[in-house]
């Protein structure tokens, strides 16, 4: 690595300590040290000014390598993971090094193989760099501190570049998407504002279920799905938006799962955090995942109001809340997974794993075997520990979590980098193993065509713990073994 030089003055930051990191650069262009004359081509203009963008510092190394650091998440100086920017002002076959160098996580799937997030204004699709051009290592320059740089080759002088993270997944994407649902006029699709976070953004929740299971008095069975909790942890509005795409598709297990089900779906807890860049916390600097068991309506108003909300249909004899699965995504770990909680009652604790079972066959790259339940005290404020004790024995409350980077296909070695499709097929999987979960396949199976069911990864074995019980264990009321009829996958359900 170069040795360090001094950033010119015309580049505008000094370069303190990550203290001194208060807001993201904003088309702060970048001149050799010493340099006099007019900027020009090849010197670099960077910007995270821009939702959810996030780049605090840059300093030069040399005439090919950059510092970048990353602005820390508001009022928390703790997470600094997030980073979302673009490079203009570039010269065609300009070979540069990025260092990405004040990660506050030593661990991470740069190790495994995970690569950046690119796109330019010509090709607006999001491509991950080569993992041959990315390195992870423990930096002597920077207190040893785990830095990724990454090696890259601008190729188009009018092209603005754009890095990040993961794919990215805004506040304004989201309720662009929302609005276009709502313009379908679906009498099965309900939008409502549930609240407002502290810079009045809208806490959305969406409710897809028949029009009769909302009429006065009918009892409901409600799925709560809630993501975003963690603004930073875009795989989350991927595998939400699978899930409700496919809730209100005119796919037969769609059909037949709004028919005997409530979905509640909260899917941007944080949307101040998501609008800021940040990676963890919300505005004022706190984990909102941290803040089930008392919220504050002024601190943190939107848990508050799904709190709120859960708690109501808790108290109403008329809704069964069967289950809440809180959706994030993992910086360490490969594949889907699930946490869940540990309950004295063994039975309890056994029926609580036939959800993830079933999931672990619909899809392949959720893995059971990665799954674990616990009752880690510094968990104690999440959403699946508070709401699992709050809950009685007929609730399941689990954590879903999906890589940043890849699954591993069962029975291979290779990583498969995840896709936003990828993670909206996740999304769809879960959705359709409720109508496993609730034996509803004889309801579809004059409307599906049985095909097989792909799936390379050995599945768990699936055991229903009530199988010596009586039917009213089941969770349809049924004594009838797992139907074995394979539904068309909804991987392409339009």
């Amino acid at each position: 690595m170069a040795e360090r030089s001094q950033t010119a003055p015309e580049a505008g930051n000094d370069t303190g300590n990550d203290d001194a990191i208060g807001g993201n650069v904003s088309k702060y262009m970048v001149l050799p040290t010493g340099y006099c004359g007019q900027p020009k081509k090849g010197h670099l203009i960077f910007d995270a000014c821009f939702e959810s963008g996030n780049l605090g510092r840059v300093e030069q190394v040399s005439e090919f390598e950059y510092d970048l650091f990353i602005r820390p998440d508001t009022c928390n100086p703790r997470f600094r993971v997030w980073f979302n920017f673009t490079v203009e002002n570039v010269k065609e076959s300009q070979r540069v090094i990025f260092n990405i160098v004040n990660f506050s996580k030593t661990k991470s799937l740069y190790r495994d193989g995970m690569a950046p997030m690119v796109k330019s204004t010509s090709r607006p699709k999001w491509q991950r760099l080569p993992p041959k051009n990315v390195y992870y290592y423990r930096c002597p320059d920077h207190k040893k501190n785990y830095v990724m740089s990454f090696a890259f080759c601008f190729d188009r002088e009018e092209d603005i570049y754009q890095f990040a993270y993961c794919y990215p997944y805004t506040y304004t994407r989201f309720q662009h998407y929302l609005d276009s649902l709502q313009k379908r006029n679906m009498d099965y699709f309900f939008r409502e504002q549930l609240g407002q976070s502290v810079q009045q953004r809208q806490l959305d929740l969406l409710t897809i279920t028949s029009p009769d299971n909302l009429r006065e008095g009918a009892e409901q069975k409600v799925v709560f799905i809630t993501g975003r909790v963690h603004p930073g942890e875009t795989p989350s509005s991927f595998v939400c938006q699978g899930i409700i795409d496919f809730l209100v598709s005119q796919h037969p297990i769609a059909r037949v799962l709004r028919e005997h089900l409530v979905f509640k779906i909260a899917p941007m807890l944080n949307p101040d955090g998501v609008y800021l860049g940040n990676y963890r916390c919300s505005l004022m600097g706190f984990d909102l995942n941290r803040h089930w068991l008392d919220p504050s309506p002024w601190a943190h108003p939107t848990l508050h109001g799904v709190k709120q909300l859960i708690i109501q249909m808790y108290n109403d004899p008329k809704t069964s809340l069967e289950f809440y699965i809180d959706i994030h995504a993992h910086s360490t770990m490969m594949n889907g997974f699930m946490y869940g909680n540990i309950f004295e009652d063994e039975e309890r604790f056994q029926r609580q794993a036939i959800f993830p079972k079933l999931l672990c066959q619909n899809a392949e790259d959720f893995s059971y075997s990665s799954t674990s339940f616990n009752q880690d005290a510094v968990k104690a404020g999440t959403g699946r520990r508070f709401l699992g004790g709050l809950l009685d024995h007929t609730s399941y409350c689990y954590t879903l979590e999906v890589s940043f980077y890849s699954y591993i296909v069962g029975g291979t070695t290779a990583a498969v980098p995840y896709t936003e499709e990828a993670y909206m097929k996740l999304g769809r999987n879960v959705a359709r193993t409720f109508l496993d979960y609730y034996r509803l396949n004889p309801l579809v199976e004059k409307m599906a065509v049985p095909v097989p069911r792909l799936r390379k990864e050995k599945p768990p074995p699936y055991k229903h713990p009530f199988v010596r019980g009586s039917a009213s264990n089941y969770p349809n009321g049924k004594g009838d073994k797992k139907s074995s009829v394979n539904h068309k996958d909804p991987s392409n359900p339009f």
